[in-house]
């Protein structure tokens, strides 16, 4: 298979609001035709701001927007032909679900046998073949979300928007939803952008994740590189759950790209950081919660006292007191064994270069 060619290209993308805030900061983006993006970030990042420039829905202050190889930065919404999808579906209660999903054919003046087709397709693309006479008040939730799906395939779009759709569901339709949309873009082969707050949604539906942080891209990568490679602290902490301990450099090992560090009563081997650090630096060391291993029997590296023990029925997660620091375990159930009750003591395992190290 041959590469694929960038699709949307954004270069030094800005956008900054009337009193000063700087909503988008240089941004550059490559999206691969095909390919589901997913931007990530918390509220107030930027990423709905930079999906709204795209949309053109705001005006970017600098910078550029190319799609499928032309400048659109400065065409009308109607001509740059992406559409979104919005969060809270944007349908007209007065109208039938077939007439939400023709409203922009219509306005296109697409009529006749042509308009009746496309919605048709459009319909059976979302398995909502038949439900074209109903209104959204009489569709359930996830109904309602694949109308306005529709309605924005049915557009042919060479770009999808999607701004945090599935926010007003519940968890569970939600977990449904997002394979849905999924299993669709990958169907169809619509090249797309997807704006969520919820990493395991962004972990789900992309190809790549670009993690926001104050207005600008802290790291892009795949689910796997972002979670398990994070490029800095502030993406370890927000993909994922994460325990954060500091250790002291004992050596640097520039040839493996490791230390040793002091840290959890032992001197280990830890991911270097890309930053430069020296014997005697004090860092903050990443562990993820399921890298430590919980025996309740006792044994392990180490031992360590239970906190509290939450039960979520496929996994159980433990807080553990451990070397002055409390520390954030998953482990999955042994239906036949008890649980440990908070104040017991229980083994700790901690398998080897499962560290990685961020500066202070």
């Amino acid at each position: 298979m041959g590469a694929r060619r960038d699709f949307l290209r954004l270069r030094g993308l800005t956008k900054r609001f009337p009193n000063g805030t700087i909503a988008v900061d240089a941004v550059d983006l490559d999206v691969a035709e095909g390919e589901m993006v997913a931007l990530l970030g918390p509220s107030g990042c930027g990423k709905t701001t930079t999906l709204r420039c795209i949309a053109g829905l705001e005006d970017a202050e600098l910078g550029s927007i190319e799609l499928a190889g032309k400048r659109i930065d400065a065409l009308p919404p109607n001509r740059r032909e992406a559409t979104m999808v919005f969060q809270g579906y944007a349908l007209f209660p007065h109208l039938s679900v077939f007439e939400n999903v023709a409203y922009g054919l219509r306005v296109r003046r697409v009529g006749g046998t042509a308009l009746r087709k496309r919605v048709e397709e459009a319909l059976a693309l979302v398995d909502l073949a038949g439900l074209g006479d109903r209104r959204p008040q009489q569709l359930s939730g996830g109904q309602q979300q694949r109308v306005a799906l529709a309605r924005s395939l049915v557009l042919e779009p060479k770009l999808l928007l999607f701004d945090e759709p599935l926010s007003n569901l519940d968890a569970k339709l939600r977990e449904q939803m997002r394979g849905e949309i999924r299993g669709l873009q990958q169907r169809i082969g619509v090249t797309s952008l997807y704006v969520t707050h919820d990493q395991a949604e962004a972990l789900a539906l992309a190809d790549r994740i670009a993690v926001m942080d104050r207005g600008r891209i802290a790291q892009l990568g795949t689910p796997r590189e972002i979670y398990d490679e994070p490029a800095t602290r502030f993406v370890a902490d927000f993909v994922g759950r994460a325990n954060f301990v500091q250790g002291r450099v004992v050596a640097v090992d520039p040839i493996l790209s490791e230390l040793l560090v002091e840290v959890l009563g032992d001197v280990r081997r830890v991911r270097a950081a890309e930053a430069e650090v020296s014997p005697g630096d004090v860092i903050d060391v990443l562990v993820r919660p399921e890298e430590l291993r919980v025996d309740p029997g006792g044994a392990g590296d180490a031992r360590a006292t239970v906190a509290t023990v939450s039960y979520l029925g496929g996994q159980i997660n433990y807080e553990l007191e451990w070397e002055g620091q409390t520390l954030l375990a998953t482990a999955p159930v042994d239906r036949g064994a008890p649980l440990p009750s908070s104040g017991a003591v229980v083994g700790v395992h901690l398998p080897a270069q499962v560290f990685r190290a961020f500066p202070l």
